[in-house]
C-alpha cells in the first residue's frame, strides 16, 4: 500500500494533558500529535494522540481516529478536513530525518479493551512542511508553524485541574502554545 504520512505535532500546557489521560497513564511531555495518512492516493485517515508511558511502555495514546477523512491536494499543499478539524500541510521542500523519538515503542488504542500496536520503522526522508490547524468545535484550539522545528521538553505540576473525561473534545479545547514542526514521509507499507 502506498503511504503518504502527514505529521504535526502542537505544544500545550502539559497539567492540562494530565487532567484528561486515563488513570495508569502518565504525561511525556506536553505535546499533542496528528498522524494523517492518505493511503493509495484514495484514502484519508487521521490520528490524534499525546505521548505517554503505561507499565514500563512508551509512546503515544490515540485520544481519537478518522476513517475516510477527506483531503484536497493543490499542488504542495494538502488539506484533511471533516466536521471536527481542519489541517493543511505544505511541503517546503527541505528533505531530512524526523526529530528523534527515542521513547516511541508504539501507540495505545483504548476503548473497549486496550491494544498497543508496537511503533512502525519508516526509513525514508522526510519532507519538512508548514502547518495550520484549527479545531472546529467551541473554544477549539487553533495553531500556525513559524517554519522551524522546535522542542518540546517535560514540565513539572503547576496548576491541578478537576480530572476530565479522556476525549477528542476535552483535548481540542487545550490551547495551542505553538507547532511544534510538521513534515510528510512517503513509503510502501
Amino acid at each position: 500500500m502506498k503511504i503518504e504520512q502527514y505529521v504535526m505535532a502542537y505544544g500545550v500546557e502539559q497539567d492540562r494533558l494530565r487532567a484528561i489521560l486515563p488513570d495508569g497513564y502518565e504525561s511525556l511531555r506536553p505535546v499533542l500529535r496528528f498522524n494523517a495518512e492518505i493511503r493509495d492516493d484514495r484514502s484519508g485517515y487521521i490520528e490524534f494522540n499525546t505521548a505517554v508511558e503505561k507499565d514500563g511502555k512508551r509512546g503515544w495514546i490515540n485520544i481519537g481516529f478518522w476513517d475516510g477523512m477527506r483531503f484536497v491536494r493543490t499542488g504542495k499543499k494538502t488539506v484533511f478536513k471533516n466536521e471536527l478539524l481542519e489541517i493543511s500541510f505544505t511541503g517546503v521542500g527541505i528533505e531530512g530525518s524526523c526529530p528523534a523519538e527515542k521513547d516511541n515503542e508504539g501507540c495505545f488504542f483504548i476503548g473497549e479493551g486496550e491494544e498497543f500496536r508496537s511503533a512502525e520503522k519508516i526509513t525514508a526522508n522526510k519532507e519538512f512542511c508548514d502547518c495550520e490547524f484549527r479545531w472546529l468545535i467551541e473554544d477549539g484550539a487553533f495553531g500556525k508553524s513559524i517554519g522551524e522545528t522546535l522542542p518540546a521538553y517535560p514540565e513539572e505540576i503547576k496548576n491541578t485541574y478537576s480530572k476530565k473525561a479522556f476525549t477528542v473534545e476535552n483535548a481540542a479545547i487545550i490551547p495551542c502554545r505553538q507547532v511544534l514542526g510538521s513534515y510528510v514521509v512517503k513509503f510502501e507499507r
